[in-house]
């Protein structure tokens, strides 16, 4: 893992058009298929140590599209994926609710619905991942303000996905790519630099203690 120290860094990614080829209201494991660059990008991110954590919204539950039960095997499915490329599915969260639902338990606003923070909050508190140190990676700008307001650096995926462009203090992303490769090699070369930076640091401090000494 070149020694870098990412235990506790996480990057997390948008599911539907991020991850997955998007496939609207899918809950089929037999239809979930990988976007292009993402076996690569897994493979990458998990050879330098990052927890990679699923964030999706998923309103098809408030829709009646399916039950929330369904996401069940949506999760088993991305693990077994993550899987052949080398990488652990460290955990997946789902928002099932949205205001114009017609299911009443889910048709309401909520704390977890991005580009609200909440899953991504939540995460951090259970599998212990230091915010700052991580990433947000998805291809709308609703994902982008999440991240920023969980305190993450984010990426957007320049994939035509996002089309209404409303702009916002937190809708800025910190880097933009074509695909998830793309992402996973600018968050790994942005961790290396801070590494690098981190080990001159310590050369000069030690260097300096040396030379009191002397």
């Amino acid at each position: 893992m070149n020694g870098l120290p990412t235990r506790d860094a996480a990057v997390f990614l948008d599911k539907d058009g991020t991850l997955l080829e998007d496939v609207p209201y899918n809950v089929d494991p037999a239809q979930m298929r990988f976007t292009s660059g993402t076996r690569e990008a897994l493979a990458l991110l998990a050879a330098h140590g990052f927890k990679l954590i699923v964030i999706s919204n998923q309103p098809g539950v408030a829709h009646g599209r399916f039950a929330l039960t369904a996401l069940r095997g949506v999760q088993m499915q991305l693990a077994r994926m993550f899987g052949t490329c080398g990488a652990e599915l460290t955990a997946a969260y789902w928002c099932p609710h949205h205001p114009d639902g017609i299911v009443s338990r889910y048709a309401r606003h909520c704390r977890c619905r991005k580009p609200a923070p909440g899953m991504l909050l939540r995460a951090a508190r259970e599998h212990a991942v230091d915010l700052a140190s991580s990433w947000f990676v998805g291809d709308i700008l609703d994902d982008v303000e999440a991240g920023n307001r969980a305190g993450c650096r984010s990426i957007l995926l320049d994939n035509g996905h996002e089309t209404e462009w409303k702009a916002g203090p937190y809708r800025v992303p910190h880097a933009r790519t074509r695909d998830l490769y793309g992402a996973a090699l600018t968050i790994v070369e942005a961790r290396e630099r801070q590494v690098r930076v981190g080990l001159l640091a310590d050369v000069a401090d030690r260097g300096l203690r040396v030379g009191s000494v002397g």
